[in-house]
C-alpha cells in the first residue's frame, strides 16, 4: 500500500515538474551502467565462462 502511495505521489510530481523525469531516467541509466561494468569486471577477474554465447558476447569486453 505504501508503494502505491509513493508511485501516485511520484506521478503527480512528474506532472508538476517534467524535468524530474529526465533526472530519474539519467540516474537509472547511470546505475545500470555502473552495474554492467561491475559485473563485467567481476567476471573478468574470476575468469568465469558461460554456456550461453550471447552472455559471452556482452561480457567479453
Amino acid at each position: 500500500m505504501v508503494t502505491g502511495v509513493v508511485l501516485i505521489l511520484a506521478g503527480i510530481l512528474l506532472l508538476v515538474y517534467p524535468q524530474l523525469l529526465a533526472i530519474v531516467v539519467a540516474g537509472l541509466l547511470l546505475v545500470a551502467g555502473v552495474l554492467t561494468i561491475s559485473v563485467a569486471r567481476f567476471n573478468r577477474r574470476h575468469r568465469r565462462h558461460f554456456d550461453n554465447p550471447t552472455v559471452e558476447f556482452f561480457f567479453r569486453y
